[in-house]
């Protein structure tokens, strides 16, 4: 029988459309399943929040401490960004706010490679002949919002996955009808990739381009409709759109399987495949796949497979947490708890009873303050810090980061109090430390489109306005002299009397930026409807689900909590200025890619405090053209800001 976990584990798996949660509580076992449609929250964060909301049977006593995220992004770092969706988060900051010890994203087709070699023989169906070898490596495929792409290499007792994109691959037609469908989507496309066609949008692609071969008009139906019709047998052209997507499909596989050499087979899951059932197996798909030239032979040996199993990226999600754990847990030359195992034997009583503590709960050390270490590891807080100096950290702080780098390769970092007692190292480090936090979530909370409709205003804006009251007054004054230096007409008013004359003068065609941390000041929200009244339109910036969010026309989010009753705002006020610079390097790529140079009609070219009169002169400075064609203003590609999205290593 298999065991039981000390507390049960998350498992997700989130697509495009859908987000699908499970409680693993023992190896394989799976409850409390929930689909949540993505479209239903606002981020991540809400949709794992709601469903752990809703699960029934939970108790404080027992809280999930781990977690596996599968989802549909080819997870490098830090950041995740969907593909098919506008969600994105820091895994570290989202681990935080979650409060779980250990957080695991990869991405969903190689959580599902993960899962094959898992999988029973009535959990896949086998589609044509082939025999598969083993080990060899087995190749993975699978439609849905978008087209995911994976392998697995057997390697000793174990498997690697590959983490690919190839469902970007470009698509290649193989007859005459083919060709049309390639021509359609090449009037809409640059790049007409195998996604483009095999996916949920790739149907409806496919079903239009047939259309219009045809001469016949389009009705305008999605996947799901097109594909009941065709499976019904009730409309030629839906039969006809799911015949060629079989039969593309059919290329996609035999490419893989001749660029892995996958011998141990090919399988095909996703959200489509699974559920066509019969109609899949008497397709032209095998026929396709076989149908290779000199390489007939080689791919009919091949065999094929589609997963019937309803929870195979759960499994494959669980194999990977579970790996992650047993290396947390097994490997001595970890990082700093290495060094805390190896020091155990020289180790006084209290500190060791410290280290034991740090041993069992490392994740909660790196958030918990010292007297709640203290508390725990039954020691004064004196002996905590001497046990930090003994592994030769400089205090607490110190032994905390390199921690949190044992643990997860990164830096995390998180909001922590600055104390009377803290010394200018501690004192540093976190206020450094709070700012990064906050960046961090302000990054996962930037939404694309409302970005691209930001900039997109300010480009063709005939006047650029920035409002802005109190410690935020100099936000506005930033935003002015970026977009000056473009040559867009601007001004920056942060006088209430100032501001509504202001108002009162724009025009049809302007754009106001309002920018506000509350976003509940009366005198900026009569700003705004002012500049409604006037025609002009309205870019916040500032806090969610705050009435000047409600009333503008393109928000920008920035939800940071910060008493400014008691110093002088300064966290949000950074996070504010680097919102203006986003806008500002959007504003100054976009005119770029459209062979405007950002910095031509501006009178301030030889105003850059960098440059030298030489280079002034010339034009070779900082500010001159050869400049502004190779960056953006106002970010400079050697400064921090310039890495802001790069994992820290």
């Amino acid at each position: 029988m298999p065991s039981t976990f000390d507390s049960p584990r998350l498992i997700a798996d989130i697509g495009g459309t859908y987000a699908r949660f499970a409680l693993e509580t023992s190896p394989g076992e799976f409850s409390q399943i929930a689909s949540l449609r993505c479209a239903d929250y606002p981020d991540f964060h809400a949709t794992v929040s709601a469903y752990l909301a809703n699960l029934t049977g939970m108790s404080a006593s027992t809280p999930i401490e781990h977690a596996a995220i599968a989802i549909a992004y080819p997870v490098e770092d830090d950041l995740v960004r969907m593909t098919n969706y506008h969600w994105q988060f820091s895994i570290e900051e989202m681990r935080q706010r979650l409060k779980f010890d250990t957080l695991v994203v990869v991405n969903d087709f190689t959580a599902l490679a993960m899962a094959l070699p898992r999988l029973n023989a009535n959990e896949v169906q086998q589609i044509g002949g082939g025999q598969a070898r083993m080990p060899s490596v087995i190749g993975l495929l699978g439609s849905g919002t978008g087209l995911g792409l994976s392998g697995l290499i057997p390697a000793a007792d174990a498997w690697v996955a590959l983490g690919t994109e190839g469902g970007h691959t470009a698509f290649a037609p193989r007859d005459e009808r083919e060709i049309a469908v390639l021509r359609f989507a090449m009037k809409q496309f640059e790049h007409v990739s195998f996604e483009r066609l095999l996916s949920g949008p790739g149907l409806a692609l496919i079903y239009r381009a047939l259309a219009e071969r045809a001469g016949t008009v389009a009705e305008d139906l999605q996947a799901p409709e097109i594909t009941l019709r065709a499976l019904e047998q009730r409309d030629a052209l839906c039969e006809e759109t799911l015949e060629v997507f079989c039969a593309v499909l059919g290329t996609a596989a035999a490419d893989l399987a001749v660029t892995l050499g996958a011998f141990g087979g090919i399988y095909i899951g996703g959200g489509i495949v699974p559920k066509l059932g019969e109609y899949f197996a008497r397709s032209c798909f095998r026929a396709r796949f076989e149908d290779k030239g000199r390489f007939t032979a080689y791919v009919s040996a091949i065999p094929t497979f589609v997963i019937t199993a309803e929870h195979a990226t759960f499994k494959g999600a669980s194999a990977i947490l579970e790996a992650q754990l047993r290396n947390l847990q097994t490997t001595p030359g970890a990082g700093l708890l290495g060094q805390i195992r190896r020091a155990r034997a020289e180790l006084s009583p209290a500190e060791l009873r410290v280290a034991e503590h740090i041993l069992a709960h490392p994740r909660s050390a790196l958030n918990d303050p010292i007297a709640t270490i203290a508390r725990a590891a039954q020691v004064s807080q004196p002996t905590v810090i001497r046990f930090c100096r003994t592994l030769g950290c400089e205090g607490l702080s110190d032994f905390k980061l390199r921690l949190a780098s044992g643990l997860t390769g990164t830096v995390p970092v998180t909001h922590t109090q600055v104390n009377l007692d803290d010394s200018m190292l501690e004192l540093g480090a976190k206020v450094l430390g709070n700012t990064a936090s906050a960046i961090l979530q302000v990054r996962s909370q930037l939404n694309r489109d409302m970005m691209a409709r930001a900039v997109d205003l300010l480009l063709h804006a005939g006047r650029i306005e920035f409002y802005a009251l109190g410690h935020y007054g100099v936000v506005a004054q930033d935003a002015e002299y970026k977009f000056l230096r473009f040559g867009m007409p601007s001004s920056a008013y942060t006088d209430p009397r100032l501001q509504l004359l202001a108002a009162n003068v724009l025009k049809p065609g302007d754009v106001a930026v309002v920018i506000s941390n509350s976003g509940r000041l009366p005198e900026l929200l009569e700003v705004v409807e002012r500049a409604h009244q006037r025609g002009a339109l309205v870019v916040a910036i500032t806090a969610g689900q705050s009435p000047l969010a409600r009333k503008a026309d393109v928000t920008l989010i920035v939800d940071h909590a910060e008493d400014v009753e008691t110093h002088v705002p300064m966290v949000s006020r950074i996070l504010h200025l680097l919102v203006i610079d986003i806008l500002a390097v959007g504003v100054a790529m976009r005119r770029n890619a459209d062979g405007l140079d950002p910095l031509a009609d501006s009178p301030l070219l030889g105003l850059d405090e960098n440059a030298s009169a030489e280079e002034e002169a010339s034009g070779s400075g900082p500010g001159g053209p050869a400049r502004a064609k190779r960056t953006a203003p106002g970010v400079s590609l050697a400064s921090p800001l310039a890495r802001l999205t790069s994992h820290s290593r």
